[in-house]
């Protein structure tokens, strides 16, 4: 898999704000020890991290390595996705509520459910944490999810 182009700082900004964001809301660090390069540190973590914005069918703006590998995408494909199309059809209410719930609460760290990557093959996500992406006044700008669990489907 290859890296993704050099992050603009609009990217390199919302990226970081994933990172501040989590921190803000579970009182911990995403990546304990990540150092200053939030870009870098996100991109080789050992877990998948996904971020999406606030459009009325939001598009994912950001998928590390681990992601894209998942999802079978390269960065470019990945940031063009709407996120409810990495659900299959028939979970994407069980998924609106998911999000419905990380709007009213801020995060959850107890998700699971079914994943599709771009070839069609299906897998369970398990213990995901999914948050509300906010700036230091409290403006959501999207969502984020990250997880370390997740097996292949039939």
């Amino acid at each position: 898999m290859t890296p993704p182009p050099e992050p603009t700082a609009e990217l390199r900004r919302r990226v970081e704000r994933v990172a501040a964001s989590f921190r803000r809301l579970l009182g911990r660090p995403l990546l304990p020890g990540a150092g200053a390069d939030t870009w870098s540190a996100l991109w080789h973590a050992p877990a998948v991290i996904v971020a999406h914005g606030t459009e009325g069918d939001p598009v994912f703006f950001y998928g590390n390595r681990l992601a894209l590998e998942l999802f079978e995408m390269d960065f470019a494909a990945f940031t063009r996705l709407p996120s409810r199309c990495s659900a299959e059809p028939m979970a994407r209410a069980e998924r609106e509520r998911l999000l419905q719930r990380v709007s009213r609460d801020g995060y959850i760290d107890d998700y699971a459910g079914v994943r599709i990557s771009a070839s069609g093959r299906r897998f369970r996500i398990e213990q995901a944490v999914v948050w509300n992406l906010l700036d230091a006044d409290g403006t959501q700008h999207g969502q984020a999810a990250t997880f370390g669990r997740w097996m292949p489907l039939g």
